[in-house]
């Protein structure tokens, strides 16, 4: 018999698309797959892979549409020629704080699946709800309140469970689904996470909450290793959590410890190995930093759809600014993380406005063209060193941090005298947009995380000793090259190269991890040893240059300034939630 190499599988469950790696136990990629939303999905009205209800503020998507895309990837791999049997384990990313909410004959229907049909008709209504609230909704500022205030404060609330509360956070959006829902959170056997309902169809039942995944809900107790009674009182709005715990299922410490093996669906089907383990399947964001083995002060920005500055830490430090989870491989270890709603959506819109002002053989969603006026215009628009800095904040949706409403603003800020002034002529939109808006949000990332980074070397201010760019936008050289100028970074600005599909290498090295480990070895042992930078990684900009970080340290005062008269102008509205 010939030896087949085992494959591991990784997954990623984004708002626009599905994603599937399958790589080897070097970590050598061997077979992709991936189902756009917009694109290849049939039957289903979504933009951007979403739905969205401006009235209530709800961003939304359907839950079927996903069982569809499971379907059509693996179909595709099926005809390209993948030998199922090959795959060990699977292991994948959700998308963070968004809930599935499954009905009682649903967990029926998942143990009982029949192979000769397709998961989407046979799970389209197994489910109380058929959507699952995405994480750019907004609808839940009323609950968010309640939660800030429930223990006191936003501060009590961020040191118990990491974070402050947030528009997208599970616990609030489930406490206003049953208010708004009360019939179908009644007829709700279990909640899902969408890591965790992704993991179910593989297992063929209701999976438990992923450790690291769990902290995106406002509920779980970091340090206590458990939910937090009385924020669980809330959720259920009864002083009876018993319910709302059923619901919600138990959580393992153990990241690496399998769930079980593969449905028997799967084995019939598409021909998997009855023994493929089922690995704890984890949130997008904890996913994208097990892409690579980091090291003290790496950095990681993602360029998604959202914006997302990523950090391994042993130090837990919360604060209501910032974000902290558990590791989602490594006990003790945590990931400190800063999330922004508005990030390749924003960036798009800037391009397409360039692009209809181009000549019109420029494909529409071409970036040649806002990358050329990106590098062409001079660090914070400045013609000369006494002219005003042109700083701005670009918010097609309402925004996490800070915490405002849709719109655009810009200003012109003199560090000599400290004052902002709105822009009467000298802003030429869209062109000078282009760089402001990488700026802004590289701006705003250098703001909130600058006491939390050191310096890397005596001769040097504090900063990140690498930067590593992954997401869609991590191939545009103009917000590479815009990255090392704000945020430093003593040996560069890097890509990974895949680094498109992040969160489903992640996902996958997990997988890798969790079925190889020998007693006793991280994560970082194990896959630190197997990485090859040079094979994975690639250098693309400068990072540290002394000229343009002292610029934009002077721009700080003025971006925080900016943000501080933005809240003020929309009647202070409570910069609580996100």
């Amino acid at each position: 018999m010939t030896f087949k190499a085992p494959l591991y599988f990784g997954f990623d469950l984004s708002t626009q698309q599905l994603k599937v790696l399958a790589v080897t136990s070097d970590l050598t990629v061997e077979y992709e797959a991936k189902f756009d939303f917009d694109a290849d999905s049939r039957g289903f009205a979504v933009t951007k892979g979403v739905v969205t209800n401006e009235n209530e503020h709800e961003v939304y998507a359907p839950v079927a549409m996903w069982l569809q895309a499971i379907d059509d990837v693996l179909s595709q791999l099926k005809h390209s020629g993948l030998d199922f049997s090959r795959i060990k384990s699977i292991s994948g990313a959700g998308q963070q704080h968004g809930s599935v909410y499954w009905s009682e004959t649903g967990e029926i229907k998942l143990k009982n699946l029949d192979s000769q049909d397709t998961l989407q008709n046979q799970l389209a209504e197994a489910f109380s709800h058929p959507y699952s609230p995405n994480w750019q909704d907004a609808s839940t500022q009323e609950q968010c309140n309640a939660f800030d205030e429930h223990l006191g404060s936003e501060e009590q609330l961020a040191l118990i469970t990491g974070s402050k509360a947030h528009h997208r956070f599970t616990g609030p959006q489930i406490l206003r689904f049953q208010r708004k829902y009360p019939e179908q959170y009644q007829k709700t056997s279990r909640i899902s996470l969408v890591s965790s309902f992704l993991a179910s169809i593989f297992l063929g039942g209701v999976a438990p909450l992923d450790i690291s995944d769990v902290c995106g809900m406002n509920l779980w107790d970091i340090k206590a290793g458990t939910y937090h009674e009385k924020l669980m009182c809330l959720a259920a709005d009864s002083p009876d959590t018993t319910k709302l715990k059923r619901k919600l299922g138990s959580v393992d410490e153990d990241a690496g410890k399998a769930f079980g093996t593969i449905s028997t669906y799967f084995v019939d089907r598409y021909k998997f190995d009855p023994s493929c383990t089922i690995t704890p399947f984890t949130g997008d964001n904890p996913a994208t930093i097990l892409a690579l083995p980091l090291r003290p002060l790496d950095v990681i920005v993602s360029l998604g759809t959202s914006t997302t500055f990523l950090m391994s830490t042993p130090l837990y430090k919360p604060d209501p600014a910032v974000h902290f989870f558990n590791h989602p491989c490594t006990s003790g270890l945590y990931m400190f993380m800063l999330c922004y709603k508005n990030g390749g959506l924003a960036r798009e819109q800037v391009r397409d406005r360039l692009n209809a002002l181009s000549a019109s053989d420029i494909p529409s969603k071409s970036w040649s063209t806002f990358d050329t006026t990106a590098l062409h215009t001079p660090i914070l628009g400045q013609k000369d060193p006494d002219a005003p800095m042109k700083i701005g904040l670009y918010f097609p949706r309402p925004e996490i941090v800070p915490n405002v409403r849709a719109g655009e603003w810009h200003y012109n800020y003199l560090p000599s005298t400290d004052s902002l002034i709105e822009p009467k002529d000298d802003w030429s939109s869209p062109h000078d947009d282009a760089r402001a808006i990488v700026e802004s949000q590289l701006l705003s990332l250098r703001l909130r995380s600058k006491d939390l980074v050191e310096s890397p070397s005596s001769d040097l201010p504090p900063q990140p000793r690498r930067v590593y760019l992954v997401g869609g936008g991590s191939k545009n050289i103009a917000i590479a090259k815009i990255a090392g100028e704000v945020l430093g970074s003593k040996e560069g600005v890097y890509t990974l190269d895949v680094g498109e599909n992040a969160c489903a290498l992640g996902a996958a090295y997990k997988a890798v991890w969790a079925t190889e480990r020998r007693q006793g070895e991280t994560f970082e042992q194990l896959i630190g040893g197997r990485w090859k930078e040079s094979t994975f990684s690639k250098r693309v900009a400068e990072g540290y240059q002394a000229k343009p970080f002292e610029l934009y340290g002077k721009a700080l005062c003025g971006f925080a300034k900016m943000e501080r008269q933005v809240l003020e102008m929309q009647g202070h509205r409570s910069s609580s939630a996100g």
